[in-house]
């Protein structure tokens, strides 16, 4: 009996997978941690939040969580949420979890709980 009988697995298979867990880019893991707060953030404030706001709850959540700040912290922020914020008004089928409120006065950035919910089961089955 060789390993492939036990693990029925092929064997380029299995050579393939450190390389792979290798090559996920420190980065998008960044960016993961800090769109994973972001919903949270923006989940617990339905009506939504300040951009201001934002940027102290995050921060705030990262430097409890023991992460460091980068300089550029609020640009990434920034930045996530721009990629990920829905077109307006919205296109069918849109599964960008944030925009941007237009009942409220200044820069309010919001999470749809709609769209949010197809967008993580969007990420789940990635």
């Amino acid at each position: 009996m060789t390993m492939d009988d036990v693990f029925d697995v092929p064997v380029d298979a299995r050579a393939d997978a450190p390389l792979r867990r290798a090559r996920i880019n420190p980065r998008q893991r960044h960016d993961r941690g800090l769109l994973t707060d972001l919903i949270a953030v923006l989940s617990a404030h339905p009506k939504g939040l300040r951009r201001w706001s934002v940027m102290r709850a995050m921060r705030t959540r990262r430097e409890r969580a023991g992460h460091d700040l980068t300089l550029k912290f609020e640009d990434e922020i920034e930045r996530l949420f721009r990629d990920f914020c829905a077109a307006e008004p919205p296109a069918e089928g849109e599964t960008k979890p944030f925009f941007r409120p237009k009942e409220t006065a200044g820069e309010v950035w919001a999470a749809d709980p709609a769209r949010l919910a197809a967008f993580l089961n969007g990420e789940d089955a990635a």
